[in-house]
C-alpha cells in the first residue's frame, strides 16, 4: 500500500459545512496565529452536524490545564515478572500528551526514569488517540511503538488501538482538501482534522513509518475477558461479527485508499455514549454478545462528560473537571478509560481487572 497516496492534484475547494471550517488560527502566521493554547479549536455557530458525527467544538471543549493543580507522585516499584503471562494495564486517550504519558506509566511502574520498559512481562493496551489537541502527538507515537519493541524483548508486549483521531490524521495526511460525501453535504479530511485540534508540528514530522504503524492497527481486541475497543459506540457491529473480521475489514478499507470508505470509517468511529443512560447496558451486552467478553473497556468519550461534570471553556467556573480513576457503569459492563487530559482532567493508565 502506497502511503500518502490520493492526494493528487490541486482542486478547487468545495465549501464545506460550518462545523469543519478551518479554524481562524491556521489563517495567521505561525503554526497557532494568535491562539495562546495549541489545541484550541474555534466552535461552530448553530451549525447542523452530519448524522452520527460527534465533534470536538460542541460537546467536548478543550479546558485551560492551568486551571487545575497538577500534583507530582511518586513512581512504585516496577511489577515483579510472572510466569506466563504478566500484569494487563490499558492506557485512556493520550492526544498528544507525552510528559504526562511518561509520568503516568512510571507512576505506574511500567516504564524508569529513562524512559525504558522496566515491567517484563507485563502487558499495556493503549486505547487509541495519540495525536491532536495536545503538544506532541509524534513525539506519543514513538514512544509507544519504542516500548512495543522494548516490551516484547523483555517477555511482555506493548500494543495499540485505532482511534478515530488516527483515522482522521490518515485522511489529513492522504485526502487533505478532496471533498467527500460527509451525509449532510460537503466535507473535508483537513478541515475536520484543524477541527478537531490537529497539530501543524505532528502533520511536519509525520514519516510513512508512522502512517504505516497507525493504518495497522487493531480496531478491537480481546483480553483476559475484557473487549477492548476505543469508541463508545455499538458501529463496530457494522464492520463484522467477530473481533477478526471487524480488524480485517477496516484494514482492507484503509488499504482501498478510498476517502469516502475513509470518512465514513471515521464518521462511525467519532459517535459516542451509546452505552450512557437507558438502553446502554443493552448496546454493551450486544457487543459481548458478538464479540465475547465479559466486560467492555474504552476511551473516547472523557470520563467528566459521561458523568456530566463539565466545566467551560473560559474556566469562568474556577476549576477543571476531578478524574480519580476509571469510570465503571452500565450496569458494570463497561469501564471508561479516558480521564479527560486534554480538558486538565487525568491521563489513565490502569490494571486490570478492577477490583470493585
Amino acid at each position: 500500500m502506497t502511503q500518502g497516496a490520493g492526494q493528487g492534484p490541486e482542486v478547487e475547494r468545495t465549501a464545506t459545512l460550518r462545523d469543519f471550517r478551518v479554524p481562524a488560527y491556521v489563517h495567521e502566521t505561525g503554526p497557532y496565529g494568535h491562539s495562546a493554547h495549541p489545541g484550541d479549536v474555534v466552535p461552530p455557530h448553530e451549525a447542523d452536524y452530519p448524522e452520527g458525527y460527534t465533534p470536538t467544538a460542541r460537546d467536548l471543549p478543550v479546558i485551560n490545564r492551568g486551571d487545575t493543580l497538577q500534583v507530582s507522585v511518586d513512581p512504585v516499584a516496577a511489577p515483579q515478572p510472572e510466569v506466563g503471562a504478566g500484569a494487563l494495564y490499558v492506557v485512556g486517550d493520550v492526544h498528544g500528551y507525552l510528559d504526562e504519558l511518561i509520568a503516568a506509566l512510571q507512576e505506574k511502574g511500567l516504564i524508569d526514569s529513562a524512559g525504558n520498559w522496566c515491567a517484563g512481562t507485563a502487558r499495556l493496551w493503549f486505547l487509541g488517540d495519540f495525536t491532536d489537541r495536545g503538544p506532541d502527538g509524534i513525539g506519543v507515537i514513538d514512544l509507544v511503538m519504542r516500548l512495543s519493541a522494548e516490551a516484547a524483548a523483555a517477555g511482555g508486549y506493548c500494543k495499540a488501538l485505532m482511534g478515530n483521531h488516527e483515522l482522521l490524521l490518515l485522511g489529513a495526511k492522504r485526502f487533505g482538501d478532496t471533498p467527500v460525501n460527509s451525509g449532510a453535504g460537503t466535507a473535508t479530511f483537513q478541515a475536520a482534522w484543524l477541527l478537531n485540534g490537529g497539530q501543524k508540528t505532528d502533520m511536519d514530522r509525520l514519516q510513512d513509518h508512522h502512517l504505516q504503524w497507525m493504518a495497522r492497527l487493531d480496531a478491537m481486541e480481546a483480553v483476559d475477558g475484557h473487549l477492548l475497543v476505543h469508541s463508545d459506540t455499538t458501529a463496530y457491529l457494522d464492520y463484522g461479527d467477530s473481533i477478526e473480521a471487524v480488524n480485517d475489514t477496516v484494514r482492507e478499507t484503509l488499504t482501498r485508499n478510498d476517502a469516502d470508505e475513509v470518512w465514513d470509517l471515521f464518521r462511525k468511529f467519532t459517535k459516542r455514549f451509546s452505552f450512557r443512560d437507558e438502553g446502554g447496558a443493552d448496546a454493551v451486552r450486544s457487543l459481548l454478545d458478538t464479540y465475547g467478553g465479559t466486560r467492555i473497556v474504552h476511551g473516547h468519550s472523557p470520563i467528566p462528560y459521561l458523568l456530566g461534570e463539565v466545566g467551560s471553556e473560559d474556566g469562568e467556573d474556577g476549576g477543571g473537571p476531578v478524574v480519580e480513576g476509571p469510570h465503571v457503569y452500565a450496569d458494570g459492563l463497561a469501564i471508561a478509560m479516558d480521564g479527560g487530559v486534554t480538558m486538565a482532567g487525568k491521563l489513565l493508565v490502569q490494571q486490570l481487572p478492577l477490583d470493585i
